[in-house]
């Protein structure tokens, strides 16, 4: 009896979630050496500013001022969602870019916020994006990560399969 060909696994696209922990701790590192606390420093006038401030809580400092469990909750919560993205990258087929990819980007991003929790008790955040009086609340490579991410899963779940039939599906009425 022949034992059935192993297909590679997308596992391999861990090594872009480690590069996205590595590029956000270097710049976060950056960030803490060289930008004053809570002074917009001008990148581009107008459109985007260094802006070096701390979040203890999630997007848009949701639940920053909850006193302190809020740090354990989000750890175990962005660990949790990594490890069922690794899982999921376990079971992708290594050429499935489209799906590994968003896969790997949340668990860098997700994992890249775990370390500053963990060692610093808040999430470093530095770019500022605004127009006029408008500002878009501060982030990190780590949170462009995640969104990027989900937008990708996202729309991998809109539009995989489209145009794809069952085989058992049947013509309506």
């Amino acid at each position: 009896m022949q034992t059935p060909a192993i297909k590679p696994n997308a596992l391999v696209w861990l090594l872009l979630s480690a590069a996205i922990i590595g590029l956000d701790q270097w710049s976060k590192a950056w960030v803490l050496s060289s930008l004053p606390e809570f002074t917009q420093v001008p990148v581009i006038d107008g459109v985007w500013n260094w802006y070096r401030t701390y979040n203890t809580g999630a997007a848009f400092s949701f639940l920053s001022d909850a006193g302190g469990w809020q740090r354990w909750f989000f750890t175990v919560l962005a660990l949790g969602i990594s490890g069922l993205m690794g899982h999921w990258l376990s079971r992708t087929a290594r050429g499935n870019w489209r799906a590994a990819l968003p896969y790997a980007l949340v668990i860098g991003g997700a994992l890249g916020n775990v370390i500053d929790r963990q060692l610093h008790g808040h999430v470093i955040d530095f770019i500022q994006w605004y127009v006029g009086d408008h500002y878009w609340p501060a982030f990190n490579l780590a949170d462009s990560a995640i969104v990027a991410g989900a937008v990708g899963i996202a729309l991998g779940g809109l539009f995989d399969g489209k145009g794809k039939r069952r085989p058992d599906a049947v013509d309506g009425p």
